[in-house]
């Protein structure tokens, strides 16, 4: 900053700032809430309620921008992109929430003078006139990891760091806010949402590139390279697009709105080339007996008998699944959905999908379920959600079936055995407030030995619900309701760990929906209670590959199977999700989770 140089006038009018001063080398204005004169820039784009200019003397700081938001919405009326002005305002800090990062603008526009007309606007070529975007870090105050625990224990607001815009993701797309760029060979890393806002990558470097052209976050890289195109400054919209599109060159300004750096494009990006969503079936097919049992998981997202997506769900079992001998379902609401009246039973529900796969196939399902306390386990008012399990009585059946009730505790016995087959695991426990309670089973192969039982946990932690933006003010940001999704973790890991202590060899499969990532604290305490081992590192599925769900810019895994070390090291061990949601169009999409198959011998240990 060259602050020796400012005058300020005796009234607090700063005058002869540059645009770069302006801005400054931080997230906030060094002269926040004070008026200015004489400022010089050169329209590069107009917007409904003001213009952007850029400095005609830039300063060799990567860390300042050149660029400013003029906020009014009168000021563009008469102004032309590539008109030089001179004016003067209020230098703002503005947001629209209170955990949302502050946008630098100069409000009240004032003495609009046009200096010269029809000068040129180039816009910058980002990763080409600019630094790349870094690929890794979001900004100096996350301690190196996002999702450390404790959350939120700084602000940028109040910190109000130096920004490194070759290290830390936030502090690059805040060293460009108000710039007019252009993105060369944009790629669409997941679908937009409901207002076209669109998560792309151009050709810069890039971190966590899975097959289909969407980056996959892992461990302490959360791709803050990504960035997402907003809503275009010319009215028009943004197109349906999906993972792995490619797109073509997308010029607008960077800002910040909602939550996110965007850019605003100056007119509605468009698809050059669509990627497919006809995402392959599994290759795992069952063998029919205890050497090859094919287990599967679905969240069904909010699934009932009158469910428009019933069919869907079950046709994704029949041609994607191939009809796993076990499958570990999520979501699963009661007999009339939302509707709130005291009904808990999920048998219709349960039995219209089976009715559903066996039209399709003529597979024969049967069911297991233990329904919930009317209004305990969370979800959509009214639904009921619970886990449960879907299976074929000509592969796998319950062993010595003994089902306990909604709030009976099931325990783990000699031999190892269950108290209750099915039971439920430390229903009554707080830690499962509004939240789904884990069924456990335990099972064997009807063709195979009869002594060789396995055993499974369905899971559905507690929701992320109540996260603020990566984008965000709070750093590192808040992942909702971690602590309790800890807890649950920390229950569920013990309860495994006494089968295991009763049984080293014990073959137990736990999947389900676990609102988590392997890397993060809940689910790092459930391998270290439980002793299971990530299936996914088990057999070698490559990091990037590693998502059943996609969320803004990020491809990701919430949807995780944990085997026993019997399990894991058993030769035949295999695994695959299957990307028939991730890969879709948002018109099209069934559930908002992705399916997985995997294929195990459990014949003996």
């Amino acid at each position: 900053m060259k602050v020796a140089s400012l005058l300020l006038s005796a009234a607090g009018a700063a005058s002869a700032l540059t645009i770069a001063e302006i801005n400054g080398n931080k997230f906030l204005s060094p002269f926040k809430d004070q008026a200015v004169a004489n400022v010089t820039g050169l329209v590069i784009a107009k917007g409904p309620s003001g213009i952007w200019i850029r400095s005609t003397t830039p300063d060799d700081d990567d860390a300042t921008s050149e660029a400013v938001y003029v906020y009014g919405s009168s000021v563009g009326a008469n102004l032309a992109v590539g008109d030089l002005i001179n004016l003067g305002g209020k230098i703002q800090e503005y947001r629209s929430a209170a955990n949302y990062i502050y946008l630098t603008e100069l409000s009240s526009p004032s003495n609009v003078v046009v200096v010269s007309k029809g000068n040129e606007v180039v816009p910058l070529v980002i990763g080409l006139d600019t630094l790349a975007p870094p690929t890794e870090q979001y900004t100096s105050l996350d301690g190196g990891d996002i999702y450390a625990v404790p959350n939120a224990v700084a602000n940028i607001s109040t910190e109000n760091p130096v920004l490194n815009p070759a290290l830390y993701g936030l502090d690059f797309w805040e060293s460009l806010s108000g710039e007019l760029v252009t993105v060369k060979n944009p790629v669409a890393v997941t679908r937009p949402n409901q207002y076209g806002d669109t998560w792309v990558v151009g050709d810069w470097p890039t971190t966590g590139r899975n097959s289909h052209g969407g980056i996959t976050m892992s461990d302490k890289d959360s791709n803050p390279e990504a960035i997402v195109i907003g809503s275009p400054l010319d009215g028009t919209k943004n197109p349906e697009s999906k993972m792995g599109d490619q797109l073509t060159e997308i010029t607008g300004v960077v800002t910040y709105a909602f939550g996110f750096y965007r850019i605003l494009p100056l007119t509605a990006i468009t698809v050059a080339k669509n990627a497919t969503n006809d995402a392959p079936a599994t290759s795992l097919v069952s063998r029919g007996d205890c050497r090859g049992i094919t287990v599967g998981d679905y969240n069904v997202e909010n699934l009932s008998p009158s469910s428009s997506h019933l069919p869907a769900i079950a046709a994704h079992i029949v041609d994607y699944m191939k009809t796993p001998d076990l499958i570990f379902i999520q979501e699963v609401q009661d007999n009339n959905g939302a509707t709130n009246n005291g009904v808990v039973s999920s048998n219709v529900t349960l039995s219209t999908l089976a009715a559903e796969i066996e039209t399709r196939s003529g597979a024969v399902y049967d069911f297991v379920v233990i329904d919930p306390v009317d209004g305990k386990d969370g979800g959509q008012p009214g639904g009921n959600i619970r886990v449960a399990y879907l299976y074929r009585p000509d592969v796998v059946e319950l062993w010595k079936p003994n089902p306990g009730g909604s709030l009976d505790v099931n325990e783990v016995l000699p031999g190892p055995a269950l108290k209750y087959n099915p039971g439920r695991i430390s229903p009554a426990s707080t830690a499962w407030d509004a939240s789904r309670k884990p069924l456990v089973a335990a099972w064997r192969a009807v063709k195979g030995p009869q002594n060789k039982i396995f055993f499974t946990v369905n899971v559905h932690f507690a929701s992320k619900g109540g996260s603020s933006s990566l984008h965000g003010d709070l750093r590192p940001p808040v992942n909702g309701v971690v602590n309790p999704r800890i807890e649950q973790a920390e229950i569920t890991g013990s309860f495994i760990a006494e089968i295991l202590a009763a049984d080293p060899n014990a073959r137990i499969i736990a999947s389900g929906d676990f609102n988590e990532f392997a890397f993060v604290q809940p689910l790092k305490a459930f391998t270290a209670k439980s002793g299971l081992i990530d299936l996914d590192e088990a057999v070698g599925i490559p990091v990037e590959e590693r998502y059943t769900y996609v969320f803004d810019m990020n491809a990701q895994e919430l949807d995780h199977m944990f085997v026993s070390p019997a399990l894991a090291a058993k030769n035949g061990t295999a695994y695959e999700h299957i990307h028939v949601n991730s890969w879709e169009l948002y018109d099209k999409l069934v559930s908002d989770h992705d399916p997985s198959v995997a294929r195990f011998n459990v014949c003996g240990c």
